[in-house]
């Protein structure tokens, strides 16, 4: 029985995936869950298991493709065994069949991650049956009851077929609606279509062209969706770290003894940011048509230079953490994202974003929002400069420039205000024998 491999989806906000390797040819035999293809997206590596135990088809895109989610990629020849038992796309394997590694995760392992969205809007299944991300996505994003539908899939699971059926019949007979408020979904997609396309760059004598990568074009998109998404305003102030330089100076030996990393400034920093946005809950959130989506957990992304684009994976729970906590965290996602070897889970529900743009030496930046979330926080260098101090005195000083960009949907110019100043005093009034850990 032949069948087609479809992209799996790899992520809650991944809607693509680039065929780096085919590891099987057409005719070569295949176990069921034996990896057939790697596939590279804007933030991890993955292997796409094979859904079925049989023989490799045809490959439907060449090595370099970038497929989108549900998109085919190759197709399959099943046993007669395997034909009765098992389905012929991805996005319904079993998770618990799938053996996730450290910098090659299965493509079934990555299915069950949640999809950024309020629960409200994004139905369960049938009498309580799994639906995947994918599904749930389509599903919302069409606004279809799943529970009114009668799945094909395995125990009568809802599949993506079953859904755009649905799309397609009720569109079919429903009678023209009428137009869409101005600013409304429809609107801004009527309107980005209208934009006319940017001109090709013309090329010189001795210019290169450097092909997009996964990632940079991944970037290039989030960034100008962000822009485009949230309307951003900035604030900074500046802070006077000489107390938290310090008291690094003090236990920075101790520090790496017991915990085997060196004290660095960002677990001082992210410590005070995960405090204020209990404080100002709004920037722990994301925007959605019914509301502002309060986040409980502070899942607080780091965002991760690397060589060839940008990384950002998350310290889940850093408001239950020490110090110490969220520098061993820190050190441990930022050494795996340098070698290329993120999970999956480290970059996915990430609530509210910490750049440490003052490691490269920058000493005031602005960052774009990291959708969905409400804020992004940069830290820039901290420089040794004469300030004024009491009784008008000049003192030398280490004082560091703290930047937020926020949504201003969700938040004022006074919430942010007030998360930067609760920042700045929690930095500026840490007592010399401040217990790390």
């Amino acid at each position: 029985m032949a069948i087609t491999v479809t992209m799996p989806q790899l992520g809650e906000s991944v809607t693509e995936g680039t065929i780096t390797e085919w590891l099987k040819q057409p005719g070569d035999a295949v176990e069921i869950y034996e990896s057939i293809a790697e596939v590279t997206t804007d933030k991890v590596n993955a292997e796409i298991p094979a859904p079925v135990a049989g023989t490799m088809g045809e490959h439907l895109v060449e090595k370099g493709t970038v497929v989108p989610v549900g998109g085919a990629i190759c197709t399959m020849e099943a046993t007669a065994s395997a034909a009765e038992t098992s389905t012929p796309v991805t996005e319904n394997l079993p998770a618990e069949k799938s053996t996730p590694v450290m910098e090659h995760i299965p493509a079934a392992a990555a299915a069950p991650m949640p999809v950024a969205a309020p629960a409200a809007s994004i139905p369960s299944g049938p009498t309580g049956t799994h639906l995947t991300p994918a599904v749930r996505m389509l599903a919302a994003e069409h606004a279809v009851d799943v529970t009114q539908l009668t799945g094909s899939g395995i125990a009568g699971r809802v599949t993506k077929k079953d859904v755009l059926e649905f799309v397609q019949r009720r569109d079919a007979a429903a009678p023209a609606a009428p137009p869409e408020p101005t600013g409304g979904v429809a609107a801004r997609r009527a309107e980005a279509a209208a934009q006319p396309a940017p001109p090709t760059p013309s090329s010189a004598s001795g210019d290169t062209l450097v092909p997009l990568t996964p990632m940079r074009r991944a970037i290039a998109e989030h960034m100008v969706r962000s822009r485009h998404t949230s309307p951003h305003a900035w604030t900074m102030v500046e802070v006077d770290m000489t107390k938290v330089a310090r008291v690094r100076t003090k236990q920075r030996a101790d520090f790496r003894k017991q915990q085997g990393v060196d004290l660095t400034f960002l677990p001082f920093v992210a410590k005070a940011v995960v405090a204020a946005l209990r404080k100002v809950p709004t920037l722990n959130a994301t925007w959605s048509d019914q509301g502002v989506l309060l986040r409980n957990d502070v899942n607080l992304g780091l965002a991760v230079a690397l060589e060839d684009g940008l990384v950002v994976p998350v310290i889940k729970g850093a408001d239950r953490l020490s110090m110490a906590g969220i520098a061993l965290a820190a050190a441990d996602l930022t050494d795996r994202a340098r070698a290329g070897k993120l999970r999956i889970d480290d970059v996915e529900g990430g609530t509210f974003t910490l750049n440490n743009a003052g490691a490269l030496g920058t000493l005031m930046s602005q960052a774009i929002i990291n959708q969905p979330q409400a804020a992004i926080l940069v830290m820039d260098a901290i420089v040794k400069r004469p300030v004024v101090v009491e009784d008008d005195a000049i003192a030398v000083r280490s004082m560091m420039n703290l930047c937020i960009s926020f949504d201003h949907r969700i938040n004022d110019g006074l919430g942010a205000a007030r998360f930067l100043r609760s920042i700045k005093e929690t930095l500026e009034s840490i007592d010399d024998s401040a217990a790390l850990w």
